[in-house]
C-alpha cells in the first residue's frame, strides 16, 4: 500500500508523464478544451489563445443543452469541434482545460479534469465555499497540475506598478490601500449574483482582493457591509463594502451593481506617496503623489497614461510559459487559496 507520501509522489509522476505525452505530440503548441460556454469573459478569452502561437484550440462542450443552442452561431466558436464531456476529458492529447461554466460546476468540473491529468484555468469565483476549493489545490499539488485563476488585474501594468513601489518602499510606510469595482449590472446578471450572501463582493470583488493579498497578505480581521441600497426589486447585494486590517495597515474594498459609470479603481497611500490607477481599463491611468524622487518618479505630483490592457493575454502567455516549462505559476496555489479564503470572508460566507 502506498504511503500518503508516496501516493503523492505517484501521482505527481502520472500526471506529468500524461502532460508530457500529450506535448510531445506537438511540442510547440498547448491543445486546448473549452469546458462551458456561459461566462462573459470566453470571448476575450478565447482571442487571447487564438492570438498565441503557444495555443491550440480544438474542443468545446457545454453540458446545458439551452445554452449550447444559445451559442451555436458564435463564430469564436464555430471553429472548434464541439463535443462531450467524457470525450474531453479522455482525449490524452488535449492538455489544458480552460472552465467557463456556472459557478456551481467550476469546483466539481475542476476535480474531474484534474483527475484526467489536465491543467486547468478556471473563472473565477470558483465557489462560493472554503473546503471544497482546498480540496481542489490540493489535488493540483498531488497531480502536479498548473491551477490558474481568471482574475483581471494580475498581469496590469498599473496595479504591478503599485506592487513595484511598494516592494521597493518607494511610498514609505504604507497605512491605506482603497480599491472599487462596481458594475452596472442587468437584471439576468443580478438574478445570478443573488444567489450568494456577498452578491456584487462575491462577484466582483476578487478582483482587487487579489491585489491586496498580492501587498499585503493575509488579512487580520476582515470587516464586511452587504447591503441591497437600490430601488431594484430583487434580493442582490448591489451595495457592498469589506475592509481587511493589517497590522499598520486598512484596506477597503467597495463593490456596487448599480453604478452607471462602472466605477474602477486602486489606490494605495503610504508616508512619502501615494498612487492611484483610474480607470483601470481600457487605457489606464496612474497618478502618483511623491515627496521625494523614487526609482522612475519625480517629486511632486504626475500622471502617467499607461498603453490599453487588454485581457488575458498575459495571464495565457503566463501560463503557456509554466506549462512549457514545468515551473510555477507566478501566482501559486497558496496564493489562490488565500484568495479564496479571503474573498469568502469579505462576503460574508465565513467568519
Amino acid at each position: 500500500m502506498l504511503t500518503p507520501i508516496h501516493r503523492r509522489q505517484f501521482l505527481a509522476a502520472a500526471g506529468a508523464a500524461i502532460g508530457s505525452s500529450a506535448l510531445a505530440q506537438d511540442s510547440k503548441r498547448i491543445r486546448t478544451g473549452i469546458l462551458g460556454v456561459q461566462h462573459s469573459h470566453l470571448p476575450e478569452k478565447l482571442k487571447a489563445m487564438y492570438n498565441n502561437p503557444d495555443y491550440e484550440v480544438v474542443a468545446v462542450c457545454e453540458p446545458d443543452e439551452e445554452t449550447r443552442r444559445e451559442h451555436a452561431g458564435d463564430p469564436l466558436l464555430n471553429r472548434l469541434r464541439w463535443t462531450g464531456v467524457e470525450e474531453m476529458l479522455g482525449d490524452k492529447s488535449i492538455d489544458l482545460i480552460v472552465f467557463e461554466g456556472a459557478v456551481k460546476d467550476a469546483v466539481p468540473s475542476g476535480k474531474r479534469i484534474l483527475d484526467a491529468g489536465k491543467h486547468l484555468h478556471l473563472e473565477k469565483p470558483p465557489t462560493n465555499k472554503l473546503e471544497p476549493f482546498r480540496e481542489l489545490v490540493d489535488l493540483a499539488r498531488e497531480r502536479d497540475r498548473k491551477l490558474q485563476l481568471g482574475y483581471l488585474y494580475r498581469f496590469h501594468d498599473g496595479t504591478n506598478a503599485v506592487l513595484e513601489a511598494y516592494r521597493q518602499k518607494w511610498l514609505g510606510e504604507v497605512f491605506m490601500v482603497r480599491c472599487t469595482m462596481n458594475s452596472d449590472r442587468n437584471a439576468q446578471q443580478r438574478e445570478k449574483e443573488a444567489r450568494y450572501p456577498g452578491g456584487s463582493m462575491f462577484e466582483l470583488g476578487g478582483h482587487v482582493i487579489d491585489r491586496v493579498i498580492a501587498l499585503l497578505g493575509r488579512p487580520s480581521a476582515v470587516r464586511s457591509w452587504l447591503r441591497h441600497d437600490t430601488s431594484v426589486q430583487d434580493t442582490e447585494k448591489d451595495n457592498t463594502l469589506a475592509v481587511l486590517e493589517y497590522p499598520s495597515a486598512l484596506a477597503v474594498v467597495e463593490s456596487s451593481a448599480r453604478d452607471a459609470a462602472s466605477n474602477r479603481s486602486f489606490e494605495i497611500m503610504g508616508t512619502d506617496g501615494s498612487m492611484m490607477v483610474e480607470p483601470l481599463e481600457p487605457a489606464p491611468t496612474l497618478r502618483v503623489q511623491m515627496r521625494e524622487a523614487r526609482g522612475p518618479y519625480r517629486k511632486g505630483r504626475q500622471e502617467l497614461r499607461l498603453a490599453p490592457q487588454p485581457r488575458f493575454i498575459r495571464d495565457f502567455q503566463e501560463l503557456a510559459r509554466a506549462i512549457k516549462t514545468g515551473t510555477p505559476l507566478r501566482y501559486s496555489y497558496d496564493h489562490e487559496l488565500l484568495l479564496q479564503e479571503t474573498l469568502l470572508r469579505c462576503s460574508g460566507e465565513i467568519a
